[in-house]
Formats: C-alpha cells, structure tokens, sequence
C-alpha cells in the first residue's frame, strides 16, 4: 500500500510508454474523485430510492392537505411553511444521510476497493473531502425535490407573492443542518468496516436514537440536550415564526400523581453553532480515524 501525500511526486506512465506524469494536486483529486463519486450517485440505485421517499412524502403530505384541509396549517402562507417544511425536512435531510452516507467510507473496507485507492498517490484527505461534497450534492437534490414539492402546495394555496427571503433564510439553515449531520455519518460510517453495520447504526441512531435521548434528557433529567444534533434541528422553522418559542417551556402535569414536563427549545444563534460545531468536531475527528486506519 502507498499512500503517498506529497504533490509534485513524479510517477512513471504506462509500461514501456516512456512517459512520466505529475501527480495532480489535492483540490484536482478532490474534484475528480467527488466528480466520479457524485456520477456514480446519479446512476445508482439508492439515488432513485432517495427521490422516491421524497416523492412519497409529498405525496402523502400533498393528499392530506388538499383532503382533509387542516384549520392549524391553512391559517396562512408562514405557519403552512413552517409546519410542512419545518416539519418535513429534517425527515428528507436524515434519510439522505442514511442513504448517502452511511457506508461512504465502510463501504472501501467492506469491497475491498479501498485497496485500489489507496495503491494510487492519492490523499486520503482527497477521498475522504471528494466523498463528502459528492454525498453533500447528492443529498441536496433531494431536498430541493423536497422543498419544490412544498413550495409548488404552498403557491397552490397561498399564492407566489408569500414566498420570500423568508423561505430562502430557512432552507438556509437546512443546509448547515445537512452539513452537520453528514460530517456526523461520516464519522460513523469510518468507525466501521462493513457497510451493513455502519449503514444500520447510522440509521437507529439518527431515525430513533437521537430523538428518544433527546426526549429521556430533558424529560426525566431536565437538562437542556444542546449537545444532540437533532435538538438542533428545530431552528429551521423559526425564519416563519412572528414569535420565536420560549427557551424553556414548564408545563404541569394535573392529577394525584403531580410532577412537571420540560420542554426545551433551542435559540437562534444556539441551534447554528451546535450545528457548526458538530459539522467541524465530526468531520475533523472522521477524517483522523480514516487517514490512520489500516486497509488490511
């Protein structure tokens, strides 16, 4: 295994050839390998898996709304946005994680075709980068399928001239939301070596994991979870909100038995920089386990 990473190495060309080629620098073998990473993405299986759950969830929301109508969503255009897109996307962003990234890196252990790569002088850092933004592409199809299939109801029903720098700002802080739960999946799928249980784990984790601990910590423990990325999440609403929601919200509960129930909402610039902080610490701590674990 040579995993050279210094640019500038001079390697021979083709036996017998005669010809000698400059090994091409790390942001020219980021964009080749997210290049081929992202068109292998368009032509598989799992992409079109990925726009179908999409398709069926707007669907499903599309077929609720013009049947049933509901009183709370139709009282106008921000509260429509912000139940159905708020709501909605941080399904969209998880699934693409789950599908994108789950074995991204398991994956070159699991078929072996980490032993190709790494025989080649290429930067581990170069995989593990071209990789990532491939996945990040990918995913970000999906959520725009997402968000035009909310946006297509919400011009159905409230008219274009709703739509604003308002929808712009939230899809916005969707996007640092998928940043910073792909660097969580990647830092997962590079603990494993078989794409199965990197795939499986990342799954539970981000579908019902986070959430249940999420709900256990500030239930029974009362302490605000501000270190779970999901908690992060509900800030994507918040750019439709003429209010935004109190930080802590103590409800209690009638009867013989008594008690409290907690509630925490994060704040504006709270949610963004767990965000950003999970996007940096994962991606760092990801790309430091895959440069040092052995293709053996």
């Amino acid at each position: 295994m040579a995993d050279n990473d210094k640019e500038g190495v001079v390697a021979s060309g083709p036996e017998g050839s005669g010809t000698m080629g400059t090994v091409p620098r790390t942001w020219e073998q980021v964009l080749k390998l997210t290049r081929f990473q992202f068109r292998d993405y368009l032509r598989s299986r799992r992409f079109l898996l990925m726009l179908g759950i999409v398709a069926c969830l707007g669907a499903i929301l599309t077929a609720i709304v013009g049947y049933y109508r509901p009183v709370a969503l139709m009282v106008d255009a921000p509260t429509f946005y912000s139940s159905i897109w708020g709501g909605g996307v941080g399904i969209v962003i998880v699934f693409a994680g789950v599908i994108f990234g789950g074995d991204a890196l398991a994956g070159e252990f699991q078929n072996k075709t980490g032993y190709f790569l790494m025989s080649l002088p290429i930067r581990r850092s170069a995989i593990y980068v071209g990789k990532y933004i491939a996945a990040l592409a990918a995913a970000l199809i999906a959520v725009v399928f997402f968000a035009l299939i909310v946006i297509g109801n919400g011009v159905y029903y409230f008219g274009a001239s709703d739509i604003s720098y308002v929808f712009a700002e939230s899809f916005l802080l969707a996007f640092v939301y998928l940043l910073a739960l792909l660097g969580a999946t990647f830092l997962f799928s590079s603990l494993f070596k078989t794409s199965t249980y990197a795939t499986l784990v990342v799954a539970v984790l981000f579908i019902f994991g986070f959430t249940l601990l999420q709900a256990v910590i500030a239930d029974l423990v009362k302490v605000e979870p501000w270190f779970i990325i999901s908690y992060a999440q509900g800030i994507v609403s918040y750019p439709f909100l003429s209010t935004l929601p109190p930080h802590v919200v103590t409800t209690i509960i009638p009867g013989r038995g008594g008690g409290t129930f907690t509630t925490y909402n994060p704040t504006y610039l709270e949610g963004i920089l767990i965000m950003l902080g999970y996007f940096v610490i994962t991606a760092v701590i990801g790309l430091f386990m895959f440069e040092h674990e052995e293709f053996t």
